[in-house]
């Protein structure tokens, strides 16, 4: 294994074969270690109120594009092509279709990639590929393209609130498009973040925050000393160490293919093979909760990701944060599981699909999550369920939950029902999409007889549908959507990517002055 071969250096081939990884694994591994250092040198040498943006901005997009020369080679200069190209569309296209246009190129050059890649050189292979950033700077192409044309060609009147709070007045310029595509901090692993926050992170004004008063309107505006990020840092990089250590002990002795053993499958009881399923995927999380953190945390340690302060004045740096955990692992409905997993992408296609089609957006949001992830088989069995269960979920919850809630003990029990039946039909829908192909997911299906599938398609044929108003509670109706309190802090404070950007202070005035508010 550790001798997979690399289109990136080789320089790390003797420790690759000390700890017996794939040299792509630990090229990523110590190039974003050696990101979080230059992060901390970033912020301490070249902060903003120091050095110029431009300064900043030239450093951040060179340091990135060595990060992806050192991990892969030739195959970087993708970036710059995808990245090239679609900046001269949008400057030769104009503002009124730049964002279908750039849309329709980025996902196509990211899938044509994809598709070389998977069916040309590594077919199944899972260790770092060029492909990965070019997903993250595909978001943020198709992003950025959105907000220019809501700022410039759309009337306010017509945006939402979280799209007025993100909406972009003027063209980047060029380093700016390059920096916010290819900076160090998020070249390799993202997260994606809207341009304004990353443009007022870089021109140093993401500390200017807003009081709020009691009744939670505006009541002055503010300036707080600028907090310190080593506190968040250190905790995620404390997840980032447990979750590296359980994916290299106790995640290998639970392999996912084992749930298609024959000998298993034929030998093993009912509850054993529900119980390994859950086991098994539980198991493959925490490569995901290892990638996502630490890029948090290299953010975070260059100043970026501060949104703003809790109600005990303490500091919050999830921003851009990708997971929470917490909320995964206790998740009582399949779009709460959804909501907290790769947040930044459930935000993107919200802000870029759902939001901005009319016919069938749920089922939309899902076909485009699919083709953005990759052309694996596996993928598409995954997403094409998750439409269904997702629509199952949603209304055994309406007809159902009401019943519920008339007393603790009769909630308590609900909650765990829920989790239980949470976690399994994750699990089941979720197997694919770790085995890739079809026929061991397929294998997987016939074993468990279709049961997901039958019991969602008979919910939806069976139970009465109760539609909600998708313009009254689009965070209600979207699985791919954040909750309630998320979606409501995008309306109130201005200047992040979830939900405020920086607040304990002024929500309205920021959404009108300052750039960026969201969240979902």
């Amino acid at each position: 294994m550790a001798t997979t071969s690399t289109t990136g250096s080789t320089l790390l081939q003797p420790l690759s074969n000390a700890v017996q990884l794939p040299i792509d694994q630990v090229n990523f591994v110590v190039c974003q270690l050696f990101a979080l250092l230059a992060a901390i040198w970033f912020r301490t040498y070249l902060h903003s109120s120091k050095t110029s943006s431009f300064i900043r901005h030239v450093v951040a997009t060179l340091l990135g594009l060595y990060l992806a020369l050192f991990c892969f080679g030739w195959y970087a200069l993708h970036f710059l092509v995808q990245s090239g190209i679609s900046y001269c569309i949008m400057v030769i296209i104009g503002v009124e279709n730049m964002h279908k246009y750039c849309f329709v190129f980025a996902l196509g050059y990211l899938t044509v990639c994809q598709i070389s890649r998977v069916y040309i050189f590594d077919y199944g292979q899972y260790s770092a590929d060029f492909s990965g950033p070019m997903m993250i700077i595909t978001q943020k192409i198709t992003s950025l393209a959105c907000e220019i044309h809501d700022g410039m060609f759309r009337k306010d009147e017509e945006l939402t609130p979280s799209q007025r709070g993100l909406a972009v007045r003027r063209m980047p310029s060029l380093l700016e498009y390059l920096s916010y595509n290819c900076n160090f901090m998020g070249i390799l692993a993202g997260p994606l973040c809207s341009y304004k926050d990353y443009i007022t992170f870089i021109e140093g004004r993401s500390y200017h925050v807003a009081q709020s008063g009691e009744n939670g309107k505006e009541e002055m505006q503010c300036e707080r000393a600028e907090p310190s990020p080593n506190m968040a840092v250190i905790q995620k990089l404390l997840v980032c160490g447990l979750s590296l250590f359980f994916h290299l002990t106790v995640s290998r002795t639970l392999p996912v293919e084992y749930n298609i053993d024959e000998r298993f499958q034929a030998t093993a009881s009912w509850p054993t093979k529900v119980v390994y399923l859950y086991v098994s995927i539980l198991a493959a999380r925490p490569k995901y909760y290892f990638a996502w953190t630490l890029a948090d945390a290299i953010n975070n340690a260059a100043g970026f990701g501060f949104r703003g302060y809790d109600k005990n004045g303490a500091a919050r740096w999830d921003l851009i944060s990708n997971l929470r955990i917490q909320q995964i692992e206790m998740s009582t409905s399949f779009k709460m599981f959804v909501d907290n997993w790769n947040i930044q992408t459930a935000l993107w296609l919200k802000r870029v699909c759902y939001e901005r089609v009319s016919l069938s957006p749920t089922i939309q949001t899902f076909i485009l999550s699919a083709i953005w992830h990759g052309v694996y088989p596996g993928y598409y069995l995954t997403f094409f369920l998750g439409v269904v269960v997702t629509l199952a979920a949603r209304v055994m919850r309406n007809n159902f939950r009401h019943h519920f809630i008339k007393t603790p003990q009769l909630k308590l029990l609900y909650d765990i029902i829920t989790w239980v039946v949470t976690q399994v039909a994750v699990s089941y829908t979720v197997l694919p999409f770790v085995l890739l192909s079809i026929k061991p997911s397929f294998m997987f299906y016939s074993h468990w007889y279709y049961c997901l599938h039958i019991a969602s398609i008979l919910v939806l044929l069976l139970l009465p549908l109760k539609k909600t108003q998708r313009g009254k509670k689009t965070h209600e109706d979207v699985q791919l959507s954040r909750s309630k309190k998320f979606d409501e802090g995008e309306h109130s404070l201005g200047q992040n990517s979830f939900s405020t950007a920086n607040n304990v202070c002024s929500q309205n005035q920021e959404v009108a002055s300052r750039h960026s508010s969201l969240k979902q």
